[in-house]
């Protein structure tokens, strides 16, 4: 009898000795599924939101919680001057859950609220685990749920809104620090802001950071407490829904960056120790602490704890529309190391005993759920070990996200950098670094991220131009290493989204080389907001030299939008001339060039190709980018023959120094 093998296999002869391990954890996922569903379907199951916390009835009031170690709760807050009476009471139902019943004027919109949960031998505040509104007290610093009923709640104006199934072209944002001012800024602003300035910059994806409620601002949103509440430090639940509405009234799309891989150690406003004991949510013992981010890892084979998570992702999907999720720390997830010290070099080190299946399990369940609830949304796995059949659909065998981060991209860019002089640039390897991915996958291609801008790293833009970037970067203002750097950065950011391998990314700011570094107000800068903000005028400074970056990325995006150049999934090598430092590829009908010599141009330089007759369609050198203007752009190109007329045909182009161009090919002439 032939074995069974998944497509995934069937794709990759080399995980045929893998064949049993990847199947098996197919039918462990089918188990768990009807093991929590019992036949009914999962988005049916995901709905915890709306049994669990507080609810408005007919009548009154309904919250419940699941605490198995309580021995009493009480619900306190400002309606009973936060002591504990008998009528706050809850009352035990079964399987851990706890139910308390309230009258209408018990409670009112605002009200601030926490749980008093008792235990044997101890009682402790907490936030409740799915309260929907979290505020912090600006005095005290303390945190509190609060009552969210408005009597106008937000009502939807495109409600019926799909992502198109495009390529995404994503910004990376935080609502905190989009703004130039040195405070946190607003889901207001945000969108009053922001919004129009990604839709004429090109992007159709916007990927918001640090939304769920945590209580150190510094964490950058990683540190989770409330997984249901949109963080209160920028506004109200119904400004967040106003903020993604207009949004998809602009024909874009909101992703969310989601943290399931571990959460906060806070106990009152987060759920550690939340019914006295550690192990509710998470792993016992070492196994439930992440060694590198002083955190506690989730126990994804606990079924409650399914439960919530799943319900969590339905939840952001179905009351606030988001369009999909950025999964974080996936590695982390996937790893009972959590991936560290592992140079992920043999396929030995995917399906070993260091896999945590109940991990595997939980991911395919979550994005199993997300197309279930909506078949549009889009699921992006940060991961860095690059597990084969992660970007794969869950019946091939796969984990089913849509796409995986290419984290080993800005890697290579910053390693570069960093390591080798201009002379020592290697083309080829710098084609292979863009392309390098499995067949069956798509990434998220990126030069940096918003972790290449933290303190204690550099973007590009500062390693290239460093101190320069202080006293020259106004017109006036000669510099070699500033046009070094200005060259480069265009440069790198166009083989990057040229080459992407389905979807490019751009942390906010990052498009036109954005100053310095990201650091949230902590004790060691003096509690400072001046670098945790985005500095827009400079950028639209026709002074300064940063607008050319950024008119440079809007003339990217444009090209890549409009032609739909990630939709073609082939990218051809045509040159990679290593002493040159030329290399050129194909996409489709587009010609990227690129003369990585950090000296020498070239005229007449032949570029072998079939014969057809191109036009420039993006020049680095061009003069509104800060280039020099050497290359004719209002003239066609032509191939031509190296012989006779059957012979191969070169395209001859000027390539100065440090420069890109990208081609149309724009007829097809016949050879006779």
């Amino acid at each position: 009898m032939k074995k069974y093998l998944p497509k995934l296999v069937q794709n990759d002869s080399w995980l045929e000795p893998y064949s049993g391990v990847i199947s098996d954890r197919m039918i462990v996922a089918d188990r768990k599924e009807q093991e929590l569903t019992n036949g009914i379907p999962l988005i049916d199951f995901a709905t915890g939101y709306l049994y669990f916390g507080l609810h408005k009835t007919d009548g009154g009031w309904v919250i419940r919680e699941w605490a198995p170690n309580a021995t009493h709760i009480y619900l306190v807050g400002t309606f009973n001057n936060w002591n504990e009476e008998a009528r706050y009471s809850f009352k035990y139902i079964d399987n851990g859950v706890w139910e308390l019943l309230l009258d209408e004027q018990d409670m009112s919109h605002g009200d601030l609220y926490a749980l008093h949960v008792h235990w044997a031998v101890n009682f402790g505040k907490r936030i409740p685990a799915w309260a929907k509104r979290v505020v912090q007290d600006s005095e005290t610093h303390m945190f509190n749920a609060q009552v969210w009923y408005p009597e106008n709640p937000y009502q939807w104006k495109n409600p019926e809104f799909r992502r198109e199934d495009e390529p995404p072209l994503i910004y990376e944002g935080h609502i905190g620090m989009a703004g130039e001012e040195e405070r946190v800024h607003t889901y207001n602003e945000f969108r009053e802001i922001m919004l129009p300035r990604i839709k004429e910059n090109g992007y159709n994806t916007i990927q918001l950071m640090a939304i769920p409620e945590h209580p150190y601002y510094g964490s950058f949103g990683y540190h989770v407490s409330s997984f249901f509440a949109p963080s209160s430090r920028f506004g109200t639940p119904d400004e967040l829904k106003q903020l993604i509405d207009e949004a998809h009234g602009m024909g874009i799309s909101i992703i969310m960056d989601l943290v399931h891989s571990h959460a906060v150690k806070n106990e009152v406003e987060g759920l550690g120790n939340y019914d006295g004991t550690r192990f509710q949510f998470f792993h016992d013992g070492a196994k439930g602490e992440h060694p590198a981010w002083d955190s506690y890892c989730f126990n994804y084979g606990k079924n409650e704890v399914l439960h919530f998570l799943l319900s969590n992702i339905k939840y952001w999907l179905d009351e606030f529309k988001f369009d999909g999720y950025r999964f974080d720390g996936v590695t982390s997830m996937l790893y009972f190391n959590h991936g560290l010290e592992i140079a992920f070099t043999s396929y030995d080190d995917y399906f070993n005993a260091n896999v945590d299946h109940e991990a595997t399990t939980y991911f395919k369940l979550a994005n199993k759920l997300m197309k279930e609830f909506n078949p549009h949304s889009l699921s992006i796995a940060e991961d860095m070990s690059g597990m084969p059949g992660l970007s794969a659909p869950v019946e091939d065998g796969g984990l089913g996200f849509d796409f995986r981060m290419a984290m080993g991209m800005p890697d290579f860019w910053i390693k570069t950098i960093k390591e080798k002089s201009d002379d020592e640039w290697d083309v080829g390897d710098i084609f292979y670094q863009l392309t390098s991915k499995r067949l069956e996958e798509k990434v998220v291609s990126y030069a940096e991220s918003h972790d290449q801008a933290l303190v204690g790293d550099k973007t590009i833009i500062f390693r290239l131009i460093d101190k320069e970037m202080y006293f020259s970067m106004r017109k006036d203002q000669p510099n070699l290493i500033v046009d070094r750097g200005i060259a480069l950065h265009k440069m790198i950011r166009l083989a990057t989204a040229g080459a992407a391998g389905g979807a490019y990314l751009n942390f906010m700011g990052n498009e036109f080389g954005h100053p310095e570094w990201i650091d949230f107000p902590r004790e060691g800068n003096n509690w400072s907001y001046s670098h945790a903000r985005r500095i827009w005028s400079i950028a639209e400074n026709q002074e300064l030299k940063y607008h050319w970056l950024y008119d440079f990325d809007k003339e990217m995006i444009r090209l890549i939008n409009q032609n739909k150049l990630l939709t073609v999934s082939s990218v051809d090598l045509v040159l990679d001339n290593k002493p040159d430092k030329i290399m050129a590829f194909h996409r489709g009908l587009f010609l990227f060039v690129f003369n990585f010599n950090p000296t020498q141009s070239f005229t007449d330089y032949g570029i072998p190709l079939g014969a057809g007759k191109y036009k420039i369609e993006l020049n680095t050198d061009n003069g509104r980018f800060g280039g020099h203007d050497l290359v004719d752009e209002d003239i066609s190109y032509y191939t031509m023959p190296s012989g006779g007329i059957t012979s191969q045909h070169y395209l001859n182009l000027y390539l100065p120094a440090r420069t890109a161009m990208v081609l149309k090919k724009i007829d097809f002439p016949k050879v006779k």
